[in-house]
């Protein structure tokens, strides 16, 4: 397995892996993908093994694919996941316990590692295999 597989492979692994992480502190528990949006963590999971799919049977084009089609949903996630805080508390009269409330959501170190895991894929993926060039003889 080259190198470049390798990166690509420990991308998709990590994408995994930081699936289960806490990403939200909402005022006493966390809450990780699947807490957060079910569905939404389950396509990111099947991307995840898709990638590593194409890893295993040795296809470059799948692997390219399954790595940014990671990256645009971690980015679209996390993008709704702030949508969602910002709106979460709209219902609340009172316009200073609505900010209040807005700002006892946390974001935690999950998404650090959500966000590495995408980013390593492309680098595996972007990564060449330099071609052997044959050598002109001398006379």
């Amino acid at each position: 397995m080259r190198i470049s597989s390798l990166i690509s492979l420990a991308g998709f692994v990590l994408l995994i892996a930081a699936t289960y992480c806490p990403l939200f502190r909402p005022i006493a528990v966390t809450w990780n993908m699947y807490k957060a949006n079910l569905p939404y963590g389950i396509v990111v999971l099947l991307v995840g093994l898709l990638g590593i799919i194409g890893i295993v049977l040795m296809q470059p084009k799948l692997t390219r694919q399954a790595a940014w089609l990671s990256l645009l949903l971690v980015v679209l996630f996390y993008l709704l996941s702030l949508l969602k805080i910002h709106y979460q508390f709209k219902f609340i009269p009172f316009h200073a316990f609505e900010k209040f409330m807005e700002h006892q959501v946390k974001l935690k170190w999950g998404w650090w590692l959500l966000l590495a895991g995408p980013l390593l894929a492309i680098v595996g993926t972007i990564y060449q295999r330099p071609t052997y060039k044959r050598p002109v003889p001398l006379q």
